[in-house]
């Protein structure tokens, strides 16, 4: 239910007020507006008569936002932003089918886009949109309605349906693997070991699995898959990367395993969405295809 219509100032009030908080300007408010200085400031003066409460502080002719109008600001351009892309993806599907997704990269290019046609092609009244996310976020800032995630089945205020498991092996380049000659897994801490911020243990747990000291692992750290992979690829060391992700580097020869030792990751891909998006559609009809494509263990 909708607050008093006192509260809900128009759109016209609330973009003069957001720009010139931005932008600590009237002039600067205006020209990015199209309006004249006089039509910014009138603006303001009505909402904040609107609201009751002063929004900016005014000596001669500069202004200065007070903290009030600082954090009101801040809701503001987080609820226009909001819809702006809502009316956005309306135009782009009037018929409101679509599912914006965020995704993982190398998931999303590796994994996700090949099946995509399918999925596309058994519900063509849906449009589906794709944002990179590479952590948690907040379902209730971000336009989203669902998001695929690495990790534990735990998200603050969002239900989950896992996805599929994975496996990781340690790969490098043929020509590292050549020089080093490795037959041990303690053998890998004498080579350059690629790390991921995101799994910053990963390597601790591989090595404590294989029976080998996992004690200060140190190596140069990436924030995704794709720039590690191509790091093991140019020869920089050894990474720990998801073997359905890297199956064509494997075949290709441009990877090789460093040791035929792979290790199953305690997470797992799921598939995240907030509690009221949940009966949404298109993210229905992508749920039900979902555990159509689901995998085996590490396959």
């Amino acid at each position: 239910m909708l607050g008093p219509r006192r509260f809900l100032p128009s759109i016209s009030l609330l973009c003069a007020f957001e720009a010139a908080a931005r932008t600590g300007s009237v002039t600067a408010a205006a020209r990015e507006l199209n309006l004249t200085q006089s039509a910014v400031s009138r603006q303001i003066k009505l909402l904040e008569e609107q609201l009751e409460v002063e929004l900016f502080h005014r000596e001669k002719q500069t202004i200065s936002v007070t903290p009030g109008g600082e954090a009101y600001a801040r809701e503001i351009r987080a609820a226009l932003r909001k819809i702006g892309t809502a009316s956005l993806m309306l135009r782009a599907n009037p018929l409101g089918g679509t599912l914006t997704l965020a995704i993982l990269p190398t998931f999303g290019t590796r994994w996700l886009a090949p099946r995509l046609p399918q999925f596309l092609s058994h519900n063509p009244g849906i449009t589906i949109n794709l944002v990179t996310r590479l952590s948690y976020f907040d379902f209730r800032q971000d336009p989203v309605d669902a998001a695929i995630h690495f990790g534990g089945s735990d998200w603050p205020g969002g239900e989950m349906e896992k996805i599929r498991s994975e496996t990781v092996v340690p790969a490098c380049s043929p020509a590292l693997r050549d020089q080093h000659g490795f037959q041990s897994a303690a053998d890998l801490r004498n080579a350059s070991l690629l790390h991921l911020t995101t799994r910053p243990d990963a390597w601790e747990r591989w090595f404590a699995l294989h029976g080998a000291p996992a004690q200060s692992v140190r190596g140069m750290l990436f924030d995704q898959f794709a720039t590690a992979a191509q790091a093991a690829i140019a020869g920089l060391g050894v990474a720990l990367l998801p073997e359905f992700l890297i199956l064509e580097e494997l075949e290709t020869g441009r990877l090789v395993r460093a040791l035929d030792l792979p290790m199953v990751s305690a997470e797992a891909y799921y598939l995240v969405w907030p509690a009221d998006r949940a009966m949404h559609p298109p993210l229905l009809a992508f749920r039900q295809w979902l555990r159509t494509q689901a995998s085996p263990e590490g396959e």
